[in-house]
């Protein structure tokens, strides 16, 4: 990077508060917000206590708002607004096409053993309840392996192929692994499903923010995400997209106010017509403009293609200095398409839980920020596009003194 670059960055960094005193590599669990963005919240807040907190014509100020947002993030998305859902995370957004769906006994639903634990407990309970058959396709090496991980992105479809059934209903996957960064081909996975009459939920917790999106070309049905991640929003506030095709034999199960139409007497007569008959009741009203503020914060430093052209470069160099520490696999045998960078501290070849944990807390008390994964285990780096390449040395550097001081 050019010095005038890297002083552009600087200065962009130097917005987000969070950054001054501490090297971040957690953008996949929360990213930290940029000085615009808090005090968009806090002016929101300002404005709903003067002017309100409930009068005429805040209501219609929080409506507004909501409908702004709605826009803001289907253009980020690069679909219709009307097909946009404003949820409170990932989880929510998840669960309202899971219980949404007509299920019955006999179903067949297939996820890949990378889902989050969130969605696994809620299939679960799905096939508790209504005799659903849950299934999962393999990605993951076996349990207690240190080698990397074999299945490319490429492979994926057709593993996912030879596990569907005549009765499969719906196929669960993420847009990226949490766990393994790897990018899966969706429109490819759509295609396939959508050729025997199968929906599609993806788990966008971590590439919305990271990804340049066009989901409108994909002939994606259900992709549910959160703003609070690498898009660096307040927490507490995500999103839904559904097709208007699956949308028509979804029915919303949590039900409120926000998602219902009423008669001149206030009675409710049917669901609103677009995405907003999944939205509920309450919820807090600075965040949206918090969100947004985020994301034209995200603008400000060239576009999404060159973000993620950024992230991408700095995760392949981490996993190109990681890949050459010894004890250290990191799990993708080649550098990831994603800003996620997973890797397993190995003596003899095999991971180590317990020093995963060690590294990660003695490091945080150094101020660098990591976190563990229990599936695989392992630690996780993510990269963002003003992580500076500096930080990336740093970070290498502790990881091995922390080989050196262990290993000895």
């Amino acid at each position: 990077m050019g010095n005038r670059a890297e002083a552009t960055l600087l200065q962009h960094r130097a917005q987000i508060p969070a950054l001054a005193n501490k090297r971040y590599f957690n953008y996949g669990g929360q990213g930290p917000m940029a000085q615009s963005a808090l005090e968009a919240v806090f002016a929101a807040h300002q404005h709903i206590q003067t002017d309100g907190p409930f009068s005429a014509a805040v209501n219609g100020w929080l409506q507004s708002e909501a409908a702004l947002t709605r826009q803001v993030l289907a253009q980020v998305l690069g679909v219709d607004e009307g097909a946009m859902t404003l949820t409170e995370d990932v989880t929510v957004g998840c669960n309202i096409p899971l219980w949404g769906l007509p299920w019955q006994a006999g179903d067949h639903v297939l996820m890949s053993d990378c889902e989050h634990p969130g969605i696994i407990m809620a299939m679960r309970e799905i096939s508790r309840r209504y005799g659903v058959d849950v299934s999962v396709f393999p990605i993951l090496p076996k349990p207690g392996a240190g080698s990397s991980i074999d299945t490319t992105s490429d492979e994926i479809p057709s593993i996912i192929a030879t596990h569907l059934r005549p009765t499969t209903r719906l196929v669960i996957i993420s847009h990226i692994l949490w766990n393994t960064g790897q990018v899966l081909p969706l429109k490819v996975i759509n295609d396939l499903c959508h050729a025997h009459s199968i929906r599609v939920l993806v788990d966008a917790a971590q590439s919305v923010g990271m990804l340049p999106l066009e989901l409108g070309h994909s002939g994606t049905d259900f992709y549910a995400f959160t703003g609070h991640k690498w898009l660096c929003g307040p927490a507490g506030l995500g999103g839904l997209y559904v097709s208007a095709e699956a949308r028509a034999e979804l029915s919303p199960t949590y039900i409120g106010w926000r998602g219902i139409e009423v008669n001149a007497d206030g009675q409710p007569t049917d669901w609103k017509p677009d995405g907003r008959r999944f939205e509920i009741a309450t919820s807090d009203g600075a965040l949206p403009a918090g969100l947004r503020a985020a994301i034209d914060y995200q603008n400000t430093w060239g576009t999404p293609q060159q973000r993620y052209f950024r992230i991408t470069q700095l995760s392949s160099y981490l996993w190109g200095r990681l890949h050459g520490l010894r004890h250290i696999t990191c799990l993708l045998k080649t550098p990831p398409e994603s800003g996620l960078v997973s890797f397993q501290i190995t003596p003899n070849g095999i991971p180590s839980p317990s020093l995963h944990r060690q590294l990660v807390q003695q490091l945080e008390g150094q101020n660098i920020h990591l976190r563990t994964l229990l599936s695989p285990s392992c630690v996780r780096a993510c990269t963002h596009y003003f992580t500076l390449e500096s930080e990336l040395d740093q970070l290498v550097d502790a990881i091995e003194a922390f080989l050196h001081e262990t290993m000895a």
